[in-house]
């Protein structure tokens, strides 16, 4: 089954950077820029917690509104439409990774988030990059509550960026390799000022690798990597809840320079049941029955995730019952214990008569006196008390 990035409530993606709907590359890439400073953890220490999830939040959509064809799709379809296009999973993302990407798309001159933020961001400064881990990814899979009780292997068909098969994630076209920066003269740096102050930086042409793509390779352009679509096969434990993730290792993005593979996040989203509804491991089913069967006690169906089960009511059955049938729930994910079926009546009152019917139901309203109905007659006599004020 096709998976997609989850949405869990997620703000409009034009919003949470505000620009509007018609905004340019520029201005979006402006916006990010702006409210990532704004929002960095190390510049908000007293509200850190806050200011990481917007700081994610605005990385999150700037990766949709500045990529055109995830843009195009979220124009059209909103979250929805992202499925299955290879989002990064920035709620499981540290926030000094990220800083990493802001600099890497962004592009700042003078060395980007080193420059900003005095050498945050995941790298050391003063150096260059070294072998970083690759990106996580995140996807939902839909299941029924029968697959929850039993367990699933369920088939993701996803899209990421993976290392180009022309040049093998260098970016330099076969044969060739690339060459010393001319900026930096291959040091990865470059100091600004003379005399006593002077500032060294990132080199913003290479930024930090000392190198720089000659000859790029014809297939991606350089940059090293290509969509690629995925297929694998996802086993689901049974007793999942609604939002739980299952992580599948090294299906993520490749690492920069060498480094290990980020991971796949698959997020459960558990499909409505006609007729049973889940609490915890519990499922409770609310099942209408007649007056007349409430009064005598009968015996009745009940759906179930294994079909339907006989269930005995017995009689004066007021509207509100609740009945349990053991074992008749959902598995405990780390127990393995199965709760139970919660049957719920509710008591329907005809809304036509034929004349016979009428005939006996006002025959056995004449035999009603205190003894028939001690609850009902008791709530009157409360209710007169109350307004007599005795």
């Amino acid at each position: 089954m096709p998976g997609g990035f989850v949405n869990m409530a997620k703000r409009d993606y034009y919003e949470v950077l505000g620009v509007a709907k018609n905004a340019s590359p520029d201005d979006i890439k402006r916006a990010y820029r702006r409210l990532a400073i704004k929002y960095h953890p190390d510049k908000n220490p007293d509200n850190k917690k806050e200011a990481e999830a917007k700081f994610k939040e605005c990385a999150e959509a700037y990766e949709v509104l500045s990529d055109p064809e995830k843009r195009q799709r979220y124009d059209q379809f909103g979250h929805e439409g992202l499925r299955g296009v290879g989002m990064r999973d920035y709620s499981h993302m540290r926030w000094q990774d990220i800083g990493s990407i802001f600099e890497d798309i962004l592009g700042f001159g003078g060395g980007g988030f080193e420059d900003l933020f005095g050498g945050m961001g995941g790298r050391r400064r003063g150096g260059r990059r070294g072998p970083a881990r690759g990106y996580d990814l995140e996807t939902t899979v839909e299941m029924s509550l029968n697959e929850v009780a039993r367990g699933t292997e369920k088939t993701i068909e996803f899209t990421r960026q993976d290392l180009c098969t022309g040049c093998s994630g260098t970016g330099s076209a076969r044969g060739s390799r690339p060459g010393a920066c001319p900026t930096c003269g291959g040091a990865g740096q470059v100091v600004r000022g003379g005399g006593f102050f002077q500032m060294v930086s990132t080199c913003p042409q290479c930024r930090g690798t000392g190198e720089v793509i000659t000859n790029p390779c014809s297939r991606c352009g350089g940059t090293g990597r290509e969509p690629k679509h995925r297929v694998v096969s996802v086993r689901i434990p049974a007793g999942v809840h609604e939002g739980q993730g299952i992580r599948v290792a090294e299906e993520g993005e490749p690492g920069r320079d060498g480094g290990p593979r980020g991971n796949l996040y698959c997020y459960v989203r558990i499909k409505p049941h006609e007729f049973l509804e889940r609490d915890g491991n519990d499922l409770i089913a609310v099942v209408p029955i007649s007056f007349t069967q409430a009064a005598l006690g009968a015996t009745i169906e009940v759906p179930s995730l294994d079909g339907m089960k006989e269930l005995r009511i017995p009689p004066g059955t007021q509207h509100g019952s609740v009945f349990r049938i053991k074992g008749q729930g959902l598995p405990d994910i780390r127990t393995r214990r199965t709760g139970d079926e919660l049957v719920q009546i509710m008591v329907e009152v005809p809304t036509k008569l034929n004349v016979k019917q009428e005939e006996l139901l006002r025959e056995f309203a004449k035999t009603e006196n205190k003894s028939v109905f001690p609850k009902a007659t008791g709530f009157v006599d409360r209710l007169k008390k109350y307004f007599s004020g005795k």
